[in-house]
């Protein structure tokens, strides 16, 4: 592999800078855990684990595999591997629970380290080879598990990073819920490249208290959150998982400024702590929303019961953040504006550019690496595509540079030869008071190819009927994109990120037409 040198910054000079400008600083505060550390003694435990691996003969693209839950340990081991420069592979451990044997087998790591007492890791060393080693806990003076075996090594920093910008830095898995899980090979170049410019579309700063409850095994969160608060020396407070109960409590208690989100979490919060009102949390600059779209009529309903902006990104695992937003550059609607990196085109089939507010293909162009990389369960490394990537999304770029997303590719129906998009759909129906979920789905049809049907999720004590639904489409839609049937549900399945489920719905509609 042909080796680029790596000039400053780096994963490390951030930490380095942090330590020695704001070393008291409260770097990472466990919420579950309740205990901090401070950019100082981040510092000094990364330098440790540096020295650990350097005992090892750990080297660039040599993997460490970390198989943990959110905690301040797990957030240690990630960054001080992102900071000497070995592989890290994290893996999600309640979703690719399933695929573990398989995976670690991919990986094969010489290292692994694990949070103990997880069930579905009972019996896998055996199967997989590697030196296993407790995750454990760290503590200001020594720890349990890895953190005791740190103790003997010294605190101050060493020569590393050992990567170069086209190594190996980081391979993560996507979250399996509908196929096999993929391993996304990233490269230095790509992680470190999409930070700083996603935190500062989303305006983030060294002031800044950012809460995350999202998995930390996920791109996502790992770049915006993990590694965008040692960026920019701002502080995260890290819960487990999401918890609507305590959200306002952990905002107001701790004076977050920014709160990580998706649709599913705003709209829990406006059904169930709507009674808050605009003086839920004065502190609050926005709350994101990425993973799955967001519905306009969603967007509007939580800042018109709190008073909070929602601010949208977009992305993918395997291309990182795309686009992001903040209260003083956002549209309602838009998951932001493009970063520069990601070099975003709109293309018509046939690969070409399309004009502003033209619907098509979204193409990314900016990848540092110029490959996109899977590791297949062989533990070989496929490319996926070079030079440029298709995120699998349409959407469009208006005059201002404001990117929309107006649906999955896959999702597409074509009916009739005609192309809609389901969400539109979702959009207008939504509109209607009864309707609390909506998705509209394409099936197959004899005549036109696809059908339209959907599937509703009426307000609970509503009144709605088929006939209501379809007049009120009949005045907002085109007559071809008006629903071929309404089928009502007392709720609609969610895949565990969040996102609506639609081929589970396809198949429920092919199962029922089956036996009728």
């Amino acid at each position: 592999m042909a080796e680029t040198k790596i000039t400053q910054p780096t994963f490390l000079s951030w930490l380095e800078r942090n330590a020695r400008e704001t070393p008291d600083k409260i770097a990472i505060c466990s919420l579950d855990q309740q205990k901090q550390i401070s950019h100082g003694e981040l510092f000094r435990i990364a330098n440790q684990i540096g020295h650990y691996f350097r005992a090892r003969n750990i080297e660039a693209n040599d993997r460490v595999a970390l198989l943990s839950n959110n905690s301040i340990e797990h957030l240690i081991i990630y960054l001080a591997s992102l900071a000497y420069g070995c592989t890290i592979c994290t893996i999600h451990v309640e979703m690719n629970a399933r695929y573990f044997e398989s995976i670690l087998k991919a990986v094969n790591a010489p290292l692994v380290i694990e949070e103990t007492d997880i069930p579905a890791l009972q019996g896998i060393q055996a199967k997989v080879g590697g030196d296993w080693r407790s995750l454990g806990e760290w503590m200001p003076e020594g720890g349990t598990g890895i953190f005791a075996e740190l103790a003997n090594f010294e605190d101050t920093v060493g020569d590393w990073p050992v990567a170069s910008r086209t190594d190996d830095i980081s391979i993560f898995y996507t979250s399996g819920t509908s196929s096999t899980p993929k391993g996304v090979v990233c490269s230095y170049a790509e992680l470190f490249d999409n930070t700083m410019p996603i935190s500062d579309a989303f305006g983030i700063t060294s002031e800044d208290r950012i809460l995350d409850y999202r998995s930390m095994n996920w791109m996502s969160a790992q770049v915006l959150s993990a590694i965008g608060f040692i960026a920019k020396g701002a502080t995260l407070f890290l819960a487990r998982k999401f918890s609507v109960s305590r959200f306002f409590t952990w905002v107001n208690e701790h004076k977050i400024t920014v709160a990580a989100g998706n649709p599913t979490i705003i709209n829990m919060l406006v059904n169930r702590e709507g009674h808050r009102g605009k003086g839920a949390a004065h502190s609050l600059r926005f709350i994101t929303s990425s993973s799955a779209p967001l519905l306009v009529s969603e967007w509007q309903r939580f800042e018109e019961t709190f008073g909070i902006h929602v601010c949208q990104g977009y992305g993918a695992s395997e291309v990182g953040w795309i686009a992001g937003s903040n209260e003083k550059s956002r549209k309602l609607g838009s998951v932001g504006r493009p970063v520069d990196y990601q070099k975003v085109t709109i293309v018509n089939p046939e690969g070409n550019e399309l004009p502003r507010d033209e619907i098509g293909a979204i193409q990314l162009n900016g990848n540092p690496a110029g490959k996109y990389r899977y590791l297949d369960e062989d533990g070989s490394i496929r490319i996926n595509s070079e030079r440029s990537a298709l995120t699998g999304d349409l959407g469009f770029i208006d005059k201002d540079g404001f990117l929309f997303v107006t649906g999955r590719e896959k999702d597409l129906i074509i009916r009739g030869g005609v192309n809609i998009s389901p969400l539109e759909i979702d959009n207008v129906i939504l509109q209607m008071p009864a309707v609390a979920d909506v998705a509209t789905v394409g099936v197959p049809d004899v005549t036109y190819g696809e059908q339209v049907i959907v599937y509703i999720q009426p307000k609970e004590s509503s009144r709605i009927t088929p006939e209501n639904v379809l007049d009120h489409c009949s005045h907002l839609l085109a007559e071809f994109k008006i629903p071929y049937q309404v089928i009502f549900r007392k709720t609609l399945p969610k895949t565990e990120r969040g996102k609506m489920d639609r081929n589970a719905l396809c198949e429920e509609w092919k199962r029922e037409q089956a036996t009728t």
